[in-house]
């Protein structure tokens, strides 16, 4: 689909979505607050991610939460297949009769965070690209299980809280600076591409949303050498924001490992950048493999 349209063809394209979206809305379906459900109910708002996204006739997407379909009908309307992943149970019927006539079509009842993504590509599919509206209570979670899967996704476009995105998307020092920024940006390149406001779902949650973009890095940048050992590091340098990595790291690295590194022992986990918290995992990992 071409992000950009001719001005009546656009229009066009709005009062469809807008269309689709009353429809879904008005659908009956009971949202439920254990799911995280809020479901997009403006046109325009679709139009948009759905350009942002740019899929292709050729595309094998996976849409995570479809709710009543906001995406999942402009998705269809353009790629060669769309597997979804659904764990609500009354959501099943209602997809599977709209949309099992459509070839693309794939439904999947299942819980997004333990699904196997890569059972989904066929042997000869080198990737598959992944979209969603996430449940903002189970987002991070949901985004560290794909990172597993990283090497087979070519992208990923989602609809998080913003204050999330801002997380994904922070630099070094900042107040938003934390464990999900540093996990994924290791990962992928991120990317804020814009702001969804509360007005724009039923029900309206009451925070501000926004669109992420994430692409996993074909060659990361820096390379930690053992991934696992890493995320723990991080994990516990983060632990305990307020104190200085000589404290937080205790009984895995000592000042002098840290000073060793490059890196001030009196400095706070929030200031490090991606690079330095590889080259201490990576000192790290190699005295216990000594």
């Amino acid at each position: 689909m071409a992000v950009k349209q001719s001005r009546s063809k656009q229009s066009n394209s709005n009062s469809k979505s807008a269309a689709k979206a009353r429809s879904a809305a008005s659908s009956g379906h009971q949202h439920k607050k254990e799911f995280g459900q809020n479901f997009l109910n403006n046109g325009r708002i679709i139009d948009q991610i759905v350009a942002a996204i740019r899929p292709k006739a050729t595309d094998h997407i996976v849409e995570i939460g479809p709710g009543e379909a906001a995406l999942t009908a402009p998705l269809l309307d353009v790629v060669h297949k769309l597997d979804i992943i659904e764990i609500d149970n009354d959501l099943i019927g209602p997809l599977t009769q709209r949309f099992s006539q459509k070839p693309a079509f794939c439904l999947h009842h299942a819980d997004a965070l333990r699904f196997d993504y890569a059972s989904l590509l066929a042997p000869d599919e080198p990737y598959i690209r992944v979209v969603g509206n996430l449940p903002y209570n189970i987002s991070s979670p949901l985004m560290f299980h794909l990172l597993h899967f990283a090497p087979r996704i070519l992208d990923m476009h989602f609809m998080l809280q913003k204050e999330v995105v801002e997380r994904i998307c922070a630099t070094p020092g900042g107040k938003t600076y934390g464990r999900l920024s540093v996990m994924l940006q290791y990962a992928c390149q991120t990317e804020y591409l814009f702001s969804v406001g509360p007005e724009n779902f039923t029900p309206p949650p009451k925070v501000e949303s926004a669109i992420v973009r994430l692409i996993p890095h074909v060659q990361k940048p820096v390379v930690a050498h053992h991934e696992q050992r890493f995320a723990e590091l991080v994990k516990q340098a983060f632990s305990q924001k307020r104190k200085t990595l000589r404290n937080t790291l205790k009984g895995w690295l000592d000042a002098e490992q840290i000073q060793a590194c490059g890196i001030d022992p009196t400095a706070r986990a929030e200031t490090l950048s991606v690079s330095q918290f590889v080259t201490l995992a990576n000192l790290y990992h190699q005295l216990q493999t000594a």
